[in-house]
């Protein structure tokens, strides 16, 4: 079938992305499901840092490549093989595909699937196929998804069923900031109740986290983040404290705010210095972790002294450690309940058209979680 999507050709164009137009919207060709797969309308996808950096050239893909990795929409047919799906199901989409047989998967980490990330390197479905092209060639798939399109066929792995009457728009986020910003705070820091915390980095990851911080009712809650306007998005959605990250004294600061540091410690913001700032945060015996990707070539350094003398723990978390089809109808019930108020990430609503636009929003940090409508 032909559809719409916006498929970037060449990394690292500069920007304004509004005039150099990285992502150009193309009429492509995508192939029926395989075995184990299904075809999926596109109703709605966020606009994610991780996007951003395929486009910048901070984390490097295979080109050319429909882009996109937040998704929601309906399921329109399924491959062969297929049997926990069926046409008219509503889903949303997991960035890491999910083999269940590899040893991570046996032992409960899908986020650590390994034939999951060897497919999403390559730019490939799980089972190594590829079903977008043109007359040119081949196209990739971002990180088993490519939900910057009309439809997208998927591997039924990386999909989970949602409520039908859930909003597309709403849905879409827990693909991957809710379940990456919740999950570091629930299940990597296994962050417990009335803990002192804080968020570095406020996209709509890190303001994820930082609700899901409030849920677990903090006692310090401290937001930190170089943009001011972020900053007050952080004082409405609860935080207790928030601090400049420009600051030279930031890390002082936040010291004081909670009487020596906090428990729980969050890098959102893919940067080494923002690793740093969160592990200086982080009081003696806490933990500190860190969900941002930076460029591969970044390098974080600590005292190892400090690391062993205080017990402290730091932990990746990617994926929020997730099991997505536990954790997404969970947090979306969280949602529903009201401890949990996703929405209020929703910054702006837009149509395929604008989006290299919606970029430059994104890079300005004019915006905290963009979602493209797509009809």
């Amino acid at each position: 079938m032909k559809i719409r999507a916006a498929v970037l050709r060449e990394i690292g164009r500069p920007g304004p992305y509004a005039e150099t137009r990285p992502l150009a919207i193309e009429e492509v060709e995508l192939d029926p499901p395989g075995p184990g797969e299904a075809l999926v309308r596109i109703r709605a996808a966020g606009l994610c840092h991780s996007d951003l950096s395929v486009i910048d050239g901070n984390r490097p893909r295979p080109m050319p490549m429909v882009l996109g990795h937040e998704a929601a929409g309906v399921v329109e047919a399924v491959g062969p093989g297929v049997t926990t799906l069926a046409a008219g199901d509503h889903v949303v989409a997991a960035f890491v595909p999910s083999c269940g047989h590899c040893r991570p998967c046996v032992v409960g980490r899908p986020a650590l699937c390994e034939p999951g990330f060897k497919a999403n390197s390559a730019g490939t479905l799980l089972g190594g196929e590829r079903r977008l092209h043109d007359a040119r060639g081949e196209l990739h798939h971002h990180l088993g998804v490519s939900g910057f399109a009309q439809h997208a066929v998927l591997a039924a792995n990386s999909l989970v069923r949602v409520p039908s009457d859930l909003p597309f728009a709403e849905a879409a986020l827990f693909g991957c900031a809710v379940i990456t910003g919740v999950g570091a705070v629930v299940n990597t820091a296994a962050m417990s109740r009335g803990a002192s915390a804080a968020v570095v980095g406020l996209g709509g990851v890190g303001l994820a986290a930082l609700l899901a911080a409030r849920m677990l009712e903090a006692e310090h809650l401290v937001a930190i983040d170089v943009n001011e306007r972020k900053l007050a998005v952080a004082r409405e959605l609860g935080a207790t404290a928030t601090v400049n990250a420009a600051n030279p004294d930031a890390a002082e600061q936040v010291r004081e705010l909670t009487d020596g540091g906090v428990a729980f410690g969050f890098e959102m913001a893919g940067s080494a210095r923002a690793l740093e700032l969160a592990y200086r945060v982080t009081a003696r015996g806490g933990t500190t972790a860190s969900a941002g990707l930076s460029h591969p070539q970044q390098q974080f350094s600590l005292q190892h002294l400090s690391l062993v003398a205080e017990e402290r723990t730091l932990k990746g978390s990617y994926l929020g450690s997730c099991v997505p089809s536990r954790d997404i109808p969970r947090y979306i019930e969280w949602y529903r309940t009201g401890r949990l108020p996703v929405d209020r990430l929703l910054s702006e609503r837009l149509r395929l058209d604008g989006i290299n636009a919606a970029f430059d929003r994104l890079a300005a940090g004019e915006s905290i979680r963009q979602v493209v409508e797509i009809d």
